[in-house]
């Protein structure tokens, strides 16, 4: 399974490279500027009522040293229990932040892009790696594709339990991927042995060990001691993600978009994207799911995406939020994911199985047209037919033309932005 696993999510990451500039057939359609001022009014009355705001509004201050700390933890080979890969080798700037491949690939790997899976031992793992824009800002606080770390009734509920080391939601957060097996923790015999538990107790041994690695590090110890006003020999995990989170928190903060200066400063916008803007706001119904200020309202819906790789459950099936509530009618649901920055994201979905931003929208209308049933095997064809159920009872948009479906591409890119 995993050599035929590999060479799908190699043959889906070189159609990436291929399409890599052209993310969307709307790129190539000439912008003719809008000029219709009822319809261009309609749509900024559209995107204030369903909660868009500044992006400056968002933001949340970070201090500076704890910043610059978490800068060189980001970067650091040292977060992994191996030492052999560090956050920066998933969340590139190169792919918005994102690795540009359908599943990430994690210890062990080697090079990025394409190159990563081709050419490593790292083991692939499950799902897409999620962008950072936004994460940790103002009413940001529903993390991961399945919600594994949230604020619910006024508390962080995680795999921690009672025993969260925050009561920062991405702080929390910032502390599973580093005794997450596979991503940072090589999957080895020894590992499984002393290691692969239930307890929080296992999580803290790999964690103390991080810590006394970051406290040491000739470079990453004083910054990360100074910061806190701390001795080096005082410094625990809970600094080194906090630190951590901080650096995400500021680094990748929402910026200031072309929508923005649409709605907000009467900024231009064309007419292929004025059709797709109403869309989006209008018959299309996608506010009913992306709305607020990051176009997510962070809750969980089923959509029926193609299924690339082993899956979360394995043989090609991920129960999505299910596997975090162990609720039947949690099955196939994901976090409506927030959609700044989409040009640079791809591919599209919780395991990365769609490279276009247009199939990523056909995919919520006509799932049918994406796969061919007659290629899939029974096992395969069965977990559609599951995933359709859900998918149906969902507020999803009636057919859309593709020149709608195109159009509804062109208002996305108004959400892209640049790091300065």
């Amino acid at each position: 399974m995993r050599s035929a696993t590999s060479a799908l999510l190699f043959a889906a990451a070189l159609m990436l490279a291929a399409c890599e500039g052209h993310p969307s057939d709307s790129s190539q359609v000439p912008a003719v500027p809008a000029t219709d001022a009822m319809r261009i009014a309609a749509l900024r009355d559209a995107a204030k009522a369903n909660g868009f705001v500044r992006a400056e509004s968002l933001r949340v201050t970070v201090d500076p040293a704890r910043r610059e700390a978490g800068r060189l933890i980001f970067a650091s080979p040292q977060m992994s229990l191996n030492g052999n890969i560090s956050c920066r080798d998933c969340h590139l700037d190169e792919f918005g932040s994102t690795d540009g491949l359908p599943n990430a690939v994690g210890a062990g790997a080697t090079g990025h892009g394409p190159a990563r899976m081709a050419k490593s031992e790292g083991r692939i793992l499950p799902r897409n790696v999620l962008p950072f824009w936004g994460r940790g800002s103002k009413g940001f606080a529903t993390f991961f594709w399945d919600g594994k770390v949230e604020v619910r009734d006024g508390r962080v509920v995680s795999q921690f339990g009672d025993s969260a080391p925050s009561d920062d939601p991405l702080v929390v957060a910032a502390h599973l991927p580093s005794v997450e097996l596979r991503e940072m923790v090589a999957d080895t015999p020894s590992v499984r042995d002393t290691l692969v538990t239930e307890e929080v107790g296992a999580a803290e041994t790999v964690q103390a060990e991080l810590a006394r690695r970051f406290a040491t590090d000739p470079e990453i110890g004083p910054r990360l001691a100074a910061a806190y006003r701390l001795p080096a020999g005082k410094l625990a995990f809970g600094h080194v993600a906090d630190a951590l989170a901080g650096f995400i928190r500021d680094e990748f903060r929402i910026r200031p978009t072309p929508f923005e200066r649409f709605v907000f400063d009467a900024g231009p916008i064309s007419r292929q994207q004025l059709a797709g803007g109403l869309l989006f706001y209008g018959r299309g119904r996608c506010a009913a799911c992306h709305r607020g200020p990051y176009f997510s309202d962070f809750d969980f819906h089923a959509v029926a995406f193609p299924q690339a790789g082993f899956g979360k459950n394995g043989f090609g099936i991920d129960e999505g939020r299910y596997n975090v509530t162990f609720d039947p009618a949690d099955r196939f649901r994901f976090r409506t994911p927030p959609l700044y920055n989409l040009s640079s994201t791809g591919p599209y979905s919780h395991s990365g199985s769609l490279v276009r931003i247009e199939d990523a929208i056909v995919a919520h209308f006509d799932p049918l047209r994406l796969v061919d049933p007659k290629k899939m095997d029974l096992r395969a064809r069965t977990d559609l037919y599951a995933r359709l159920g859900p998918a149906s009872r969902e507020p999803l948009p009636a057919a859309l033309t593709d020149d709608e479906v195109r159009a509804l591409a062109a208002f996305l890119t108004m959400l892209d932005f640049k790091k300065p």
